[in-house]
């Protein structure tokens, strides 16, 4: 039996333009009526993951920046891992190479980011990932934008110490995702489900590959599990 769910965001429960899937929001309402934890996971930064918290209507929880931070409902404390310093100093590295062949990268809400460092994707990531070959950071490939993370940090650490806190064991969780940077975090979890538009990495490791693409795939793989869910 399952009590928790958690989810990715962009690609998950969004369409391919990062317009959230309104009969998405119903489910994971939903759920929250049905008194099961819901967690939002995403690269985003963790002010954008509050607003979407409430906006969707959780109960405030959230992994953000791949793994770089989470939080425990709205009041919590803000847990900040990684080390962005490496991170921005790969960046530099980045900045200087692509500057010089005529092509500038733009940092996303840098002001707002405490663990990791996200850039447009305007280069290909593979060439990113030869560049910092070196560099003591990982490549993170959303396929909306390219992010810097210190090694060892993704969103299933982050999810061990966040399930811990909540005292609900892993096991108990459905985990939904679609690209790369949620594998870890399906392996983690008692369940891992994707959607059609998956990543061939993702669905390797899903128990449930749903038929549908993005938000209408995401509700196909929570009808499937709807039974499983435990209410308080």
């Amino acid at each position: 039996m399952l009590r928790a769910l958690l989810t990715d965001v962009d690609g998950t429960i969004t369409d391919h333009g990062r317009f959230l899937h309104t009969g998405a929001v119903e489910v994971i309402r939903g759920l929250v009526s049905r008194g099961v934890e819901v967690v939002l996971a995403s690269g985003n930064t963790a002010c954008f993951m509050d607003a979407l918290c409430r906006m969707i209507g959780t109960s405030g929880t959230f992994i953000g920046e791949n793994g770089g931070v989470y939080r425990i409902g709205f009041a919590g404390e803000l847990h900040i891992h990684g080390d962005q310093p490496t991170c921005l100093e790969a960046f530099q590295v980045l900045q200087e190479h692509y500057q010089e062949a005529g092509t500038p990268l733009h940092l996303l809400s840098p002001q707002y980011r405490y663990a990791d460092v996200a850039f447009s994707r305007t280069v290909p990531p593979g060439e990113v990932e030869k560049l910092l070959a070196g560099y003591d950071v990982l490549v993170i490939d959303t396929g909306f934008a390219i992010h810097l993370q210190a090694k060892g940090i993704n969103k299933a650490t982050a999810f061990m110490d966040l399930a811990n806190d909540l005292g609900i064991p892993p096991g108990e969780f459905l985990a939904v995702g679609d690209a790369t940077n949620d594998v870890e975090m399906l392996r983690a979890a008692g369940i891992g489900a994707t959607v059609a538009n998956g990543h061939p990495d993702v669905k390797a490791v899903a128990g449930y590959i749903a038929k549908k693409r993005y938000g209408d795939g995401f509700i196909e793989a929570m009808q499937n599990y709807s039974s499983h869910f435990l209410e308080r």
